[in-house]
């Protein structure tokens, strides 16, 4: 899965590479972003790019519980088959620039953190899918990272990973409109990954030292 990732740099190249229409957005940077924050994405709206706004996560009623449950990340397997996430895939796709995402490995009964980049930090996109949601009195745009099983590197740390594609493939992947072959020809991105320190287990830290590798 992806539950925390970090965008902070370069940022500004966005406009640029994405031909961004809109200039009302702010950039921001994090080192430590966790569901429930808001972030920026890419989208794409009668053939034009657009970076906006949006929170981390859907989110749903559980029919059993009847208590509301956030999902953050939808997986490639059942995407095109599960309710939750079927419209959005055929309908809404985008993309999340990131510097890289976190991920804790398990061994020995202790759990270990990990930052998972390309390089020392360049932009790499997730693949998403967005929608709005009601909330409060108004509405908002949501989004959820698509994963798939991981590679034989990553598989290393954990068993899942972000969907992660390069500029030119994140562009192609706003504009299919074919699912069913939607990754067969995008290049896996080379991905390396570094033992972090155990401050970034807290979202609320947010500072270099998050990133900041110690082996």
């Amino acid at each position: 899965m992806c539950g925390r990732f970090a965008s902070y740099k370069n940022l500004n190249k966005l406009k640029n590479i994405f031909n961004i229409t809109n200039s009302d957005f702010k950039i921001t940077q994090s080192y430590n972003i966790s569901p429930g924050q808001n972030v920026n994405i890419i989208l794409s709206y009668k053939l034009e790019n657009y970076l906006l706004e949006s929170n981390w996560g859907y989110t749903f009623i559980n029919s059993n519980t009847q208590t509301k449950q956030m999902v953050i990340n939808s997986r490639i397997e059942t995407i095109n088959s599960k309710l939750l996430f079927k419209d959005s895939f055929l309908k809404r796709k985008c993309v999340i620039p990131a510097n890289g995402y976190f991920e804790w490995s398990q061994k020995e009964g202790e759990k270990k953190p990990y930052l998972i980049q390309l390089g020392c930090g360049e932009l790499i996109y997730f693949a998403g899918v967005w929608r709005k949601e009601k909330y409060n009195d108004d509405k908002r745009r949501v989004f959820s990272i698509i994963t798939k099983a991981a590679n034989k590197k990553i598989n290393e740390i954990h068993q899942r990973m972000p969907v992660v594609l390069n500029a030119n493939n994140a562009q192609d992947y706003l504009e299919t409109k074919d699912n069913n072959l939607i990754f067969d020809n995008f290049e896996d991105v080379d991905l390396n990954f570094s033992e972090v320190s155990k401050y970034v287990n807290n979202p609320k830290n947010n500072d270099e030292k998050c990133i900041t590798t110690i082996n």
